[in-house]
């Protein structure tokens, strides 16, 4: 047998198929054919893929460089037998590892769902006998039996099909069942316009057929996505990325100024042990130990707020990536749109209607429409329920379609203008039909039509293969009219090129004596009832949401495997690109290499009959652009896109499993308004963390600057390790995670995204650090000399500098609350669980001062009021000069504004 890997077959002539694959299209293979094949092949299934232990997991949070710094800290307190600090070293990093561990999102795991939708049986004939067999045991060459409701089991070419539909959107985005035929194709046809084979995955949702099977496992498309899946890089995000090389160059300050303290105190003269101590000091004080902690919850915090709003975070650093996106690539079927095809618009007795209403629910109206006068327009609307095989049910809340979705978009239209399937089926039962057939492309129905009156059929199909039918045409009476041909194709057109689906309605009147319906007897003669122009409408608030997004300068981008007009349609529609835009089609984008894709990609806003392959290099470009991508997607085409992105949004209701495991996030109601909502939030969440490392890093600054001047000034450790890590922990915890807690400030989504290469502080920023930072260590070191001074002990002055940072922190919380407001602008009781974290660490800070145990581990003594008031004075001093700082660069900003 010749290779047949990486074959096109949908070009072949069926006996050069059968060749090929040495078999036969009446009685399949052979049994020892069979085993032969299946030993060459192997189980058509796809490879699994096996997720990290959850030990690797955990291990892995202690693989970051300031964690290293911690652990060498402990290791050397631990030699120098301080066994309570290096305890307490240590235990800060296990909770901040099993922290990071236990809100880790599950492994992405795509190619384990992609091989269970390969778990089905399938219906075969082997050796001229039929028989149900594991889709797993299939070969190339076998015969595979197809009718309604089946999953489609590998890659198969049609041998033979009678009225074949399938349903294909999983894997190409066709929002449409997909007429099958068996007719060879030219060699360049699209993956979506290959007519001639069924794609593992897919279901078929009409009619029958007999296929060979022509690629099985890895071989299937579904197999080339998922090698695509595997070889697509999840993307560090933007928070992470900045992080880690914050992280970094915190890891070589920190080394080189604890390398410096040590040199210069033996240089002075001092001990190396007591050197030793001082630069572990300044190392633990410098890292910002509840960062991590910190980060991790507030994510989690925004991971709460988006549930609300129908987002489900999968991976807690979406939550801020969504804040950053500069691009949406969104899908359209579903996401954009209803998915639920709707009659936009009639043509009967010479007069155009509008229809109003979307979606299934019978909730709208005709206009013009009077049921006494349009006699004409009420028979279309009839022969779209009679010449129907589908039913709507409301379900729950919602109404549902019971078969194709073209045929409920008739039954609601009918509905509309109170024609009801039950009633007009009773009245008009049908005797027989001609079931759809893609060569024929019309369906018909046979209705008894009254005693000793002729009997009716009713016609529904295509505009080329009705109107040459058609003689003459209803008036609005109800009368015969002359058939305006030309007209009717002119307006058929331009429906068309606008995005709408079209459909012809016919009628012919028959002997009564008829029981049965032949081609024959619709063949010529027939009366035109009208036509009827569907779509999948867009969703009334997906068009203030994508103006929402526009608003806060995030690009949005419509990519779909539907067919270019109507994907323009929709596009204009909802507002993307110019009202002159077409969409840019999968066969124009092949042709570009990836430099021209790059401006392609920036320049286009629709992309229609896009492969996926192309949805991954569409990300790629707008990536190499340095944009933040999000990418929505619901089929199993979509999943290399989705987890390229820098986040992937799958669709909870109508996505597949495969498109879930690759996102990032997922949405409960498959609505593009709740990703506009889920940008908001993840801004407001970037905002919170954003305040959370501006009030923190001080209190890290200030900390080092006491060491080190304690060290150049030959003078005793103001502040032990041990007290050190009480102050970074427990404040983090108390005080810099209530700002978690903060409400979005007001005109978040007025705002540009932001630069993805900017650094989380600005220069503004980094100077309020260092000027707090700089007031910590003056009240510090100066109360704790005067501690001295007055003839307090060192544990007392020690205990004097540690509520300094304590107070200092706390007052100059209150100025975070916001970046450039204050506090009061806001409202002071705005954000209850901070004043529940103050009021919780004021408590703890009393317990730290003047309970034994607390001063027996961490070093403290009790002290009196006057130092309290002392120390309360710096606090103040902070929150005013902070105060200040926000005043004067508010009114420096107004004035260049100006």
């Amino acid at each position: 047998m010749e290779t047949i890997l990486g074959r096109h077959w949908h070009h072949l002539p069926l006996q050069e198929v059968a060749g090929i694959l040495e078999t036969s299209p009446e009685d399949g293979l052979d049994i020892f054919e069979l085993e032969r094949r299946q030993k060459r092949f192997g189980p058509n299934r796809l490879p699994d893929s096996k997720p990290q232990p959850a030990l690797v997991r955990f291990l892995l949070h202690f693989h970051q460089p300031l964690v290293y710094i911690l652990l060498s800290a402990c290791a050397i307190t631990a030699a120098l037998q301080e066994w309570v600090d290096a305890g307490v070293i240590l235990g800060v990093v296990l909770v901040n590892a099993l922290v990071g561990f236990l809100q880790e999102s599950n492994a992405v795991n795509a190619i384990l769902a992609l091989a269970k939708t390969l778990d089905i049986q399938a219906t075969v004939v082997r050796a001229g006998k039929k028989q149900r067999v594991p889709a797993t045991s299939l070969v190339p060459g076998d015969l595979v039996l197809l009718q309604s409701g089946d999953r489609v089991p590998a890659d198969l070419r049609l041998v033979q099909c009678r009225d074949l539909q399938v349903d294909e959107s999983s894997l190409t985005g066709e929002s449409l069942p997909v007429a099958k035929r068996i007719e060879e194709l030219p060699p360049r046809t699209p993956l979506a316009d290959r007519a001639n084979m069924a794609y593992a995955s897919t279901l078929v949702t009409y009619g029958v057929a007999r296929a060979v099977v022509v690629a099985t496992s890895e071989a299937t498309e579904i197999g080339r996505i998922s090698a695509l899946i595997a070889s697509s890089e999840a993307l560090a995000t933007p928070l992470t990325r900045r992080i880690a090389d914050f992280s970094r160059l915190l890891l070589y300050v920190i080394i080189g100024l604890a390398g410096a303290t040590f040199a210069v105190g033996v240089l002075r003269g001092e001990t190396w042990l007591n050197m030793l101590m001082a630069s572990v000091a300044l190392a633990v004080g410098a890292i910002p130990e509840g960062l991590p902690a910190a980060m991790t919850i507030t994510l989690a915090i925004g991971v709460r707020r988006m549930a609300r709003r129908h987002a489900i975070i999968r991976k807690l650093p979406a939550v801020e990536t969504l804040g950053s996106t500069t691009v949406i690539c969104s899908d359209k079927t579903g996401t954009l749109t209803q998915n639920q095809m709707t009659v936009r618009r009639i043509l009967a007795a010479g007069a155009e209607h509008r229809v109003s209403g979307v979606g299934y629910a019978p909730s709208g109206s005709i206009d013009p429409f009077d049921p006494a006068r349009d006699r004409g327009l009420l028979e279309c609307l009839r022969s779209g329920v009679l010449c129907n095989d589908s039913a709507l049910k409301e379900i729950g809340s919602g109404w549902r379609v019971e078969g194709d979705p073209t045929e409920g978009a008739l039954l609601t239209a009918a509905a509309k203008a109170g024609i009801l399937q039950g009633d007009i089926e009773s009245a008009l039962p049908r005797l027989d039909a001609i079931p759809f057939e893609s060569q024929h492309q019309y369906m018909a129905t046979l209705h008894e039509g009254g005693v000793g009156e002729p009997r009716l059929a009713y016609l529904k199909g295509s505009i080329e293969s009705l109107l040459p039918r058609c003689v003459n045409a209803l008036d609005a009476s109800g009368g015969e009219a002359p058939f305006l041909l030309a007209d009717t194709q002119r307006l058929a057109h331009a429906w068309a090129e606008s995005g709408m689906r079209v459909m012809a309605f016919a009628r012919a009147e028959l002997p009564p004596e008829i029981d049965g319906l032949a081609h024959a007897d619709v063949s010529a003669g027939l009366t035109f009832l009208g036509l009827q122009g569907m779509l999948d409408p867009p969703r009334p608030e997906a068009v203030p949401a994508v103006e929402a997004c526009q608003s806060a300068g995030i690009r949005v981008k419509m990519i779909t495997g539907d067919h270019g007009a109507t994907a323009g349609a929709i596009a204009q529609a909802i507002g993307l690109g110019g009202a002159a835009e077409r969409a840019l089609s999968g066969a124009s984008l092949a042709g570009f290499s990836d430099g021209e894709l790059v401006d392609v990609a920036e320049a286009a806003s629709v992309f229609a009959r896009v492969s996926p392959e192309q949805k991954l290099r569409l990300v790629q470009a707008l990536q190499a652009r340095g944009h933040v991508v999000a990418m929505t997607g619901d089929g199993v085409n979509d999943a290399p896109a989705l987890r390229r992105a820098d986040i992937g949004v799958a669709m909870g209701l109508e996505g597949t499993e495969v498109a879930k495991e690759a996102a990032d996030m997922i949405l409960t109601d498959d609505n593009f308004a709740s990703i506009e909502a889920a940008v908001e939030e993840g801004r407001g969440v970037f905002d919170n963390l954003t305040k959370f490392i501006l009030w923190t890093l001080p209190t890290n600054v200030g900390e080092g600057l006491v060491i080190l001047a304690a060290v150049l000034t030959g003078a005793v450790l103001p502040i032990l390790p041990v007290q050190i890590l009480w102050i970074n922990m427990t404040t983090a915890v108390l005080l810099g995670l209530m700002l978690a807690f903060e409400p979005k400030e007001a005109g978040i989504m007025r705002r540009p995204p932001r630069d993805p290469e900017a650094p989380i502080l600005t220069r503004p920023l980094l100077q309020r650090i260092g000027f707090v930072g700089i007031l910590l260590l003056a009240g510090s070191f100066g109360l704790f000399e005067w501690a001295l001074s007055s003839g307090a002990s060192e544990s007392e002055a020690r205990t004097v500098a540690v509520n300094v940072f304590v107070i200092g922190e706390l007052f100059y919380l209150f100025n975070c609350r916001s970046l450039t407001r204050s506090m009061f602008s806001l409202g002071v009781f705005s954000n209850r669980w901070l004043l529940l974290g103050v009021g919780t660490m004021l408590l703890l800070q009393l317990g730290l001062t003047y309970l034994p145990p607390m001063n027996v581990v961490f070093h403290t003594a009790p002290i009196g009021g006057e130092e309290w008031a002392a120390v309360a004075g710096v606090g103040l001093v902070i929150y005013v000069s902070v105060g200040l700082e926000k005043k004067l660069r508010r009114a420096f900003d107004r004035g260049a504004e100006t």
